[in-house]
């Protein structure tokens, strides 16, 4: 396989993972199940009639530049 080529299938991988973690989440709620989600910051158990019950509040994500290096001790 050519270098052209495998760097087009791994662009190809943030979509597939995506829509593998949708069809999870929708399978989760077809199958009478909840799911966790955060949303705003706080975590919420969600149920397939769009009910959500809220479980605790989060902080907020960490922001990293991904051009900074970081020594680890």
């Amino acid at each position: 396989m050519k270098d052209i080529e495998i760097e087009n299938l791994e662009n190809y991988i943030p979509t597939q993972a995506h829509g593998a973690l949708q069809k999870a989440y929708l399978d989760t709620l077809a199958s009478g199940n909840s799911v966790l989600e955060v949303i705003d910051n706080i975590i919420y158990e969600v149920f397939a009639d769009g009910t959500k019950n809220k479980i605790k509040d989060v902080e907020p994500p960490l922001k990293f530049d991904m051009s900074q290096k970081i020594a680890l001790r």
